[in-house]
């Protein structure tokens, strides 16, 4: 947790760049694909799954042609509260569910 902590207040100081290993040299010489790659993490964890990249997103990030998200939330370790929805006709309780789910959406961390 305290490396969690650590990493929200360097994320919202916006100095990524501290965490970097220092005595890496590989790091060190590609200092911002180290913090676009912590951005992309950061990105995939949201606690609010709906807001979650898919992974044609992501390898879209990684090519250089999409921009990671702005406005990550940086308390992903803090559960959505749940939401009652309908899915495919059955009510129930899902984390963070903002629409009907279908089949081909996952939900939550596996």
């Amino acid at each position: 947790m305290h490396l969690l902590d650590l990493f929200k207040r360097k994320a919202e100081e916006e100095r990524f760049l501290d965490i970097v290993d220092k005595y890496n040299d590989d790091m060190q010489t590609h200092k911002a694909e180290v913090v676009e790659m912590m951005r992309v993490v950061v990105w995939c964890l949201q606690s609010d799954f709906s807001r979650r990249p898919s992974m044609s997103a992501v390898v879209k990030v990684l090519e250089g042609s999409v921009d990671v998200q702005s406005n990550l939330d940086y308390n992903f370790t803090t559960p959505v509260a749940p939401k009652a929805i309908t899915v495919h006709g059955h009510q129930g309780n899902h984390i963070g569910a903002a629409t009907t789910l279908f089949p081909s959406v996952l939900s939550g961390p596996r």
